[in-house]
């Protein structure tokens, strides 16, 4: 198998944790078709413990893996109060069905007096959750709301929504290998001693990595059928400067590889890493 058709079915199948017999094909939209809408039943049974399937953690599994695992926006959507939706997620944790990437960001009150401006009163920090094996993300993201239609072998509304929003399944992954590929180009030099995705009140980044020195990477990952060119990186650096992060490195990486303009550009602030950088990982 291709590493980039490796990356797409791991996006899909990733931790089912049983063997099971899989219908491969050279396109990942003919086997999802295969395997989920043609024997849906057997992959059902892969869901344990079985009473995630039904409410309430169904309905908290669907938020996570629809939206963008803050903490109490899952909560929401799943129409939980926060006790009991903490118990749950918590229980959750304990099975090994979700982790909480803990937020970065620091609280916008400085001290009890500080006076916030009216639009910031109402916001507040999130953690995020998110799914350890990425098979059960793409169950609950796409395939349980189709469930009825998929038990009686009724497939099109669920093909139709799974290659309208299959994107934010492989760039999830892709970012987390991305993440790992950073962590290894510092090894030697100077370590990374904590990365991962980061959000705050302004904006969303997919890396933000600190390494031994305190020197600041901020990455931004594109998993795309087209070049990243510059104005990627200017978008980048914007985002950074409206958000008040005083980045050391930029990193970008690209499923499709760079504009020449970005490939002539000499700038030691600046790492562009392509899909052929992240076989290393396979090593």
């Amino acid at each position: 198998m291709e590493f980039e058709q490796a990356v797409e079915y791991f996006s899909i199948l990733g931790g089912m944790g049983k063997n099971i017999e899989l219908d491969y094909f050279d396109d990942v939209f003919s086997m999802v078709e295969s395997n989920f809408v043609q024997n849906f039943a057997k992959f059902q049974d892969l869901v344990s413990p079985s009473y995630l399937l039904e409410n309430p953690y169904r309905d908290i599994l669907i938020a996570v893996a629809r939206g963008d695992g803050k903490l109490y926006s899952v909560l929401r959507k799943a129409k939980l109060s926060e006790t009991l939706g903490e118990q749950l997620v918590q229980e959750l944790v304990e099975l090994n069905v979700l982790k909480v990437e803990t937020s970065r960001e620091s609280p916008l009150r400085s001290h009890p007096k500080h006076k916030l401006k009216k639009e910031q009163r109402s916001y507040r920090v999130q953690d995020k959750l998110r799914f350890v094996q990425p098979f059960m993300r793409f169950w609950f993201g796409f395939v349980m709301t189709y469930k009825k239609d998929l038990v009686s072998g009724k497939g099109d509304a669920f093909l139709e929504n799974f290659e309208k929003h299959y994107e934010r399944l492989r760039s999830l992954v892709y970012e987390q290998l991305c993440d790992a590929l950073l962590v290894q180009h510092y090894a030697d030099a100077s370590p990374i001693v904590e990365s991962g995705s980061y959000w705050n009140i302004h904006s969303e980044f997919d890396i933000l990595a600190v390494n031994k020195n305190k020197k600041i990477i901020l990455g931004e990952c594109k998993y795309k059928e087209r070049k990243v060119c510059k104005n990627e990186l200017s978008k980048l650096k914007a985002k950074a400067e409206q958000s008040g992060i005083n980045v050391d490195v930029y990193a970008l990486f690209s499923k499709s590889g760079f504009s020449n303009e970005l490939l002539q550009t000499k700038d030691e602030q600046l790492l562009l890493f392509d899909l052929e950088d992240l076989k290393v990982l396979t090593g």
